[in-house]
């Protein structure tokens, strides 16, 4: 009788905890962010966002690339994403790119914007970390994710030249995030 009783705790919180992660308004998942999942049109922001602002912003020649970006914010003015469609100007477009810009986004394993390079390396597998002119970008393929690190965070060796190979071991675990992206295809 008492392994039965037992038995009905442990999966009545293994059910909990699994309805917990999924009503959870700001969960980070390879295929979720909070209420939008990776099937979600732009045109259907304003009834996900219904409390909150939603900006559309169209880019100009004057900028290096055209976008349409969507600024969501919440009722208090506090930005809490940024995103783009995979189509540009298109309103029945999936979401290509998610930035996330509130620290109440957070993984189950807790990742968020104010996380430093420790709780990455600490939490999930680097797939690959690519060097650019001013950044390094770390990409968590099982999150659809990467977080882009400034050079300034790195040692001096590694900031000038984008032909070195940048190791997980070589970034300081106390270096913050730039950006802190997920990309869905």
């Amino acid at each position: 009788m008492k392994n039965y009783v037992l038995l009905i705790l442990v999966i009545s919180l293994g059910v909990l905890s699994c309805s917990k992660d999924e009503n959870n308004p700001y969960l980070i998942t390879a295929s979720q962010v909070g209420p939008l999942k990776k099937d979600i049109r732009i045109n259907q922001l304003d009834s996900i966002f219904k409390e909150d602002s939603i900006v559309m912003q169209s880019g100009n020649i004057q900028q290096l690339r055209n976008t349409n970006e969507v600024k969501i914010f919440d009722k208090d003015g506090a930005s809490l994403l940024v995103l783009e469609p995979h189509q540009e100007f298109d309103s029945t477009s999936t979401i290509g790119y998610i930035r996330i810009m509130d620290p109440r986004y957070k993984t189950k394993a807790g990742i968020t914007v104010d996380s430093r390079f420790k709780d990455i390396f600490e939490n999930y597998s680097i797939s690959r970390i690519e060097n650019t002119i001013n950044s390094a970008v770390i990409f968590v393929d099982e999150l659809n994710a990467y977080f882009t690190i400034d050079k300034k965070e790195l040692p001096s060796n590694l900031r000038y030249d984008t032909n070195i190979a940048i190791k997980a071991s070589q970034i300081p675990d106390n270096a913050k995030f730039k950006y802190f992206m997920i990309y869905w295809n």
